[in-house]
């Protein structure tokens, strides 16, 4: 999808430099890709203590 976008100029820079993308478009995607995952891990770690799990770990890690 074609989006026009003000981006600040150092901070797409600076991202550049520390990214494997080549071009603007790899590193604005990669970017968006990174913040969602983190958001998605962050709503993940606020359930913690709230869901009761049952299981067996030992079973699970025999599975390999």
């Amino acid at each position: 999808m074609r989006t026009t976008l003000n981006i600040d100029e150092k901070a797409l820079e600076a991202a550049m430099e520390v990214s494997a993308g080549r071009t603007k478009t790899q590193v604005v995607n990669e970017a968006l890709r990174s913040f969602a995952r983190g958001r998605r891990r962050k709503r993940l770690l606020e359930l913690r203590g709230k869901i009761a799990w049952e299981g067996d770990v030992d079973i699970l890690r025999k599975r390999r």
